[in-house]
């Protein structure tokens, strides 16, 4: 069974990505990171591009040993990566 997993080890890994912020009414394109459970983590891209975003930091995860289901929210929601441990 997998080990626990936080926000903050997959922050860890992305760290030379710009995470994303709510400004002026829009986002500002980064990652942003948010837990769902204790054994899993889920990873999005606000802002334009990403599709392109996600790609890079699902490579990032993976090198860095993380198993990265890409994913998509329930009824044509926004797409997301599924982080747990391998």
């Amino acid at each position: 069974m997998p080990r626990m997993l936080n926000t903050r080890e997959v922050a860890r890994v992305l760290e030379a990505y710009p995470q994303s912020e709510f400004a002026d009414g829009d986002w500002i394109p980064g990652w942003r990171a948010a837990q769902d459970g204790r054994r899993r983590v889920n990873v999005f891209h606000d802002g334009h591009g990403e599709q392109d975003g996600l790609e890079r930091y699902r490579l990032e995860l993976q090198t860095a040993g993380f198993c990265v289901i890409p994913d998509q929210q329930p009824g044509g929601g926004r797409r997301r990566l599924h982080i747990t441990r391998p």
